[in-house]
């Protein structure tokens, strides 16, 4: 009999090239996906002469430099310069660029699934830690490093250690006006943001299952603030139906060839996990960050820590300093926390879906008068199906920016960015000291949440808002 195996281990196996020994592979890549950032590794190939192998599997779409207001060209020299290096030396490759105006242009985490370069089964990098996203088509995604995006496009492979399997098991039915962003801030809390280090992490369960695929994404999303490199949901029905017609998804007779391989791609019943996490759906709240790490998380109806409870002098002088920079009080009501600024967009939750569910917040109210808010769509394919849904609409009667795909503020990379001290709520994936600007404070929270937040003018309980009339 063979050994049962993960699906993890499936993937895995079918993508060793070589066996290194110690724990190491070589392993083949599927799809190469490039950011503008990354046009500094091609740069520096053809200053060492070296060519691609692969071009064809190479896919590059700007996104952290580009801006996001109309006209979009970079606000900083350094984007200027990123953005010209990722268009010359892709022409010069052959490597196809979803560029600024071409209908197809977005943050690649969100590109990437919608033109169906990612499918299950398939090994996808990026020099970008959030990379695990695309797990949530049941590909094998994550982030690489620059000499590792050199070792890619030379040989089209990657040594890699081969990381332990971890299982998040979320059992029940979500309750109203909670979502996928909420399961997974409510699970770095559970198991913080070292628990799933050395590990590739799959969610299963039977709230999972009741995702569509949007929302797995958003899960995959967060997993290396769980510590882990890979986070994977395995592909169903659900699966298929997203992907069957895409752009550069297999058709006619290969995709039925696809779909049978696709449906090996489970775990087995009996298969073995290194570590295994069981939540129960039914008990999370609507979920909001109040420190300085995605696993510094309460749920709405609750307070903020008090250091001086905390037994751990580490733990303790870590809540006390994220306290002080948040700008809270121990044991304060994290409802009613008055906000400066919302962000609603990332490779997180700027999906057409994310968009439509602020969108039933918004509707027919109006963001409260000290508060900017801005709607960034994940790519230009999102933004033109919202402009035909009238979602932009909505959001600019609200108040609300509506501005041009890009990463823009969840990084302020691109001079998208909050001023010191200002408060912001986000639907981003991080919440790090300066990471909207510095000394910008960040709440990470859902969609929905973020637009409750923008138009009561403080963190509050998305469940207390009723939808409005379409």
């Amino acid at each position: 009999m063979p050994t049962p195996r993960t699906l993890f281990d499936k993937i895995w196996d079918d993508h060793v090239v070589a066996d290194l020994g110690d724990g190491f592979a070589l392993l083949h890549v599927d799809r190469h996906l490039i950011t503008d950032a990354g046009s500094k590794a091609l740069v520096d190939m053809r200053q060492r002469g070296l060519e691609m192998r692969n071009p064809e599997l190479a896919f590059a779409s700007p996104d952290h430099s580009v801006s996001t207001l109309p006209g979009r060209a970079s606000p900083t020299p350094q984007g200027v310069r990123l953005l010209g290096d990722l268009r010359r030396e892709a022409q010069a490759r052959g490597i196809r660029v979803f560029d600024v105006g071409s209908g197809s242009q977005g943050i690649v985490h969100v590109m990437g699934p919608e033109q169906g370069l990612t499918l299950p089964g398939a090994l996808v990098v990026c020099a970008d830690s959030h990379t695990c996203t695309h797990g949530g088509l049941g590909a094998l995604g994550f982030g690489i490093g620059a000499s590792e995006f050199v070792h890619i496009a030379v040989t089209q492979t990657l040594v890699q250690a081969k990381p332990r399997n971890m299982r998040i098991r979320f059992v029940g039915r979500l309750a109203q006006g909670v979502s996928a962003k909420d399961m997974i801030l409510h699970a770095a809390g559970v198991v913080g943001t070292a628990g799933g280090t050395g590990h590739a992490i799959e969610y299963a369960g039977d709230a999972v299952t009741a995702l569509d695929v949007e929302a797995r994404l958003t899960l995959c999303n967060l997993s290396v603030e769980l510590g882990a490199k890979i986070g994977m949901v395995a592909p169903d029905e659900k699966t298929y139906a997203y992907l069957r017609g895409r752009p550069y998804a297999p058709a006619g007779q290969d995709w039925d060839v696809a779909v049978a391989y696709w449906r090996t791609l489970r775990s087995d019943a009996d298969a073995c996990f290194d570590r295994e996490v069981l939540i129960d759906t039914a008990g999370i709240a609507p979920q909001v960050t109040w420190g300085t790490s995605p696993e510094q998380v309460v749920a709405i109806d609750g307070v903020v820590p008090d250091p001086a409870g905390i037994d751990d002098p580490q733990r303790r002088l870590s809540v006390q300093a994220a306290l002080d920079y948040m700008g809270l009080n121990p044991g304060q009501r994290i409802a009613g926390t008055p906000v400066d600024r919302v962000f609603i967009g990332s490779c997180t939750n700027a999906r057409l879906s994310d968009l439509r569910s602020a969108a039933a917040v918004v509707r027919g109210r109006k963001v409260a008068a000290r508060v900017q808010a801005w709607v960034v769509p994940g790519s230009e394919h999102i933004k033109q199906a919202a402009e035909a849904e009238g979602l932009d609409g909505i959001f600019l009667a609200a108040g609300f920016q509506w501005r041009d795909p890009g990463c823009s503020m969840c990084l302020a990379a691109n001079g998208d960015l909050a001023a010191r001290g200002e408060r912001v709520v986000s639907t981003s994936n991080r919440n790090f000291v300066g990471r909207q600007g510095p000394g910008a404070r960040t709440h990470l929270t859902s969609p929905a949440m973020a637009a409750a937040a923008a138009v009561a003018g403080a963190i509050c309980d998305v469940r207390d808002f009723k939808a409005t009339p379409a």
